[in-house]
């Protein structure tokens, strides 16, 4: 039996620093078709944190600054259907989900130099996470903490896979998806 292919998916989400909830969609039409019995396989989220393009407070692209004796967070989440603001994990729509708690103690605004985070990743399934929708949504928060000049953003790239189901299961799969 032939041995399945990996690609990758990216996507960029500039989040800031307003304490309102950002999202963008992914098209997945190019590999998922449920009446054609396409469906994607998310194996692998991996996702950063970082200064976005247009940082003025430190290195684009780089670690992004946090205000002077402040602490603050940040969520992600990618869902297969569209949402007016973060949801939990028990959720049918949540694929994964991550999120970080920082602190900058020092009395200048810089990089957090405590941080916790916590995430829920396909890859944490022993098979990985099956995705029959042709659109899927990166949405997330950035608490006002953040530096506004950072420009907070969430960078994610997926390990992905199509795969054959059935018409009658994709299309059931589907379903339960939107």
């Amino acid at each position: 039996m032939a041995k399945s292919e990996t690609f990758f998916i990216r996507a960029s989400l500039p989040v800031g620093d307003g304490d309102t909830f950002e999202q963008t969609s992914i098209d997945l039409g190019a590999y998922v078709d449920a009446l054609g019995k396409s469906t994607l396989l998310i194996r692998n989220i991996e996702g950063e944190w970082n200064a976005g393009a247009r940082a003025t407070g430190g290195i684009p692209h780089g670690a992004p600054f946090m205000d002077a004796n402040s602490a603050g967070s940040a969520v992600w989440q990618l869902t297969t259907q569209s949402q007016s603001s973060l949801v939990g994990l028990n959720d049918r729509a949540v694929i994964g989900k991550g999120m970080i708690w920082a602190r900058n103690p020092d009395s200048s605004s810089n990089p957090p130099t405590e941080v916790y985070q916590d995430s829920h990743l396909p890859q944490h399934y022993s098979e990985g996470y099956i995705v029959a929708v042709d659109t899927i949504y990166l949405g997330g928060f950035g608490s006002n903490e953040w530096g506004s000049s950072a420009d907070l953003t969430f960078n994610i790239v997926l390990e992905c896979e199509v795969q054959r189901m059935t018409e009658a299961k994709a299309m059931a799969l589907a379903l339960s998806q939107q």
